[in-house]
């Protein structure tokens, strides 16, 4: 169901969002467990979309998650993505 959501609803709010690169779901179901990733250009990208764009996306989850999600951000060091995405990883 959080992939579905996700795809269908999740996506295009991120896309909405300035500087919006790319984001990565891990899933451990054993656990009931998800990391999401998401990628921006800047650090700034990234703080506005926790303002604006990340309560959205907290109202579209609200039936697959339990709690409030911790929220962390990091610089991202190195990636091998195709076409590399510079910035900030939150």
């Amino acid at each position: 169901e959080l992939i579905r959501i996700s795809n269908s609803e999740v996506i295009a709010i991120l896309r909405g969002q300035k500087g919006f690169r790319d984001k990565t779901i891990f899933i451990a179901t054993e656990r009931a467990e998800a990391v999401t990733n998401s990628f921006w250009d800047t650090a700034e990208d990234a703080e506005a979309y926790s303002r604006t764009g990340y309560p959205q996306v907290l109202t579209a989850l609200a039936s697959v998650i339990e709690g409030t999600p911790t929220v962390k951000t990091f610089d991202l060091a190195s990636a091998t993505f195709h076409g590399g995405v510079a910035g900030t990883l939150s």
